[in-house]
């Protein structure tokens, strides 16, 4: 196997790591919430690997979500408030920061607080760049 080929074989390893980690922390974050996964719909999911994750399962309760993973706070939302995947990042990085508006703007906020809030805005911002990036979306609706 040629060098070329080994680091192309290594690449698929990480990326299907990195799919794996990702579909394991979405649903363990739809069970901590209460919502049971019943399916995913692969089709409509996206994976930047190795920034974030988009998944969309339809759950036992019938109601159908979008849970994003990846190097940010897993967090999820009803497939109504975003038609696609792309939509769905942005309504995040939206909801991100109207979070860390609020938390900055607690009368109690500690060190922990101002740090997520931090975190959240670092996120937020490179969500949106990743929806504007048309590239990305050529497959989208």
């Amino acid at each position: 196997m040629s060098q070329q080929q080994e680091q192309l074989a290594q690449q698929e390893q990480l990326i299907r790591a990195f799919q794996r980690q990702g579909f394991e922390a979405a649903q363990k974050h739809l069970a901590e919430k209460g919502i049971m996964p019943k399916t995913l719909v692969e089709k409509d999911s996206r994976f930047l690997a190795p920034l974030c994750a988009v998944w969309k399962f339809k759950a036992q309760d019938g109601k159908t979500y979008w849970v994003i993973t990846g190097q940010l706070p897993v967090d999820h939302i009803e497939v109504s408030a975003a038609g696609s995947a792309r939509e769905a990042i942005r309504h995040f990085s939206l909801q991100w920061q109207l979070k860390a508006d609020q938390l900055l703007n607690s009368p109690r906020l500690d060190k922990t607080q101002h740090d997520f809030a931090q975190l959240l805005i670092n996120r937020a911002h490179g969500l949106y760049e990743l929806y504007e990036k048309q590239e990305l979306w050529t497959n989208e609706p």
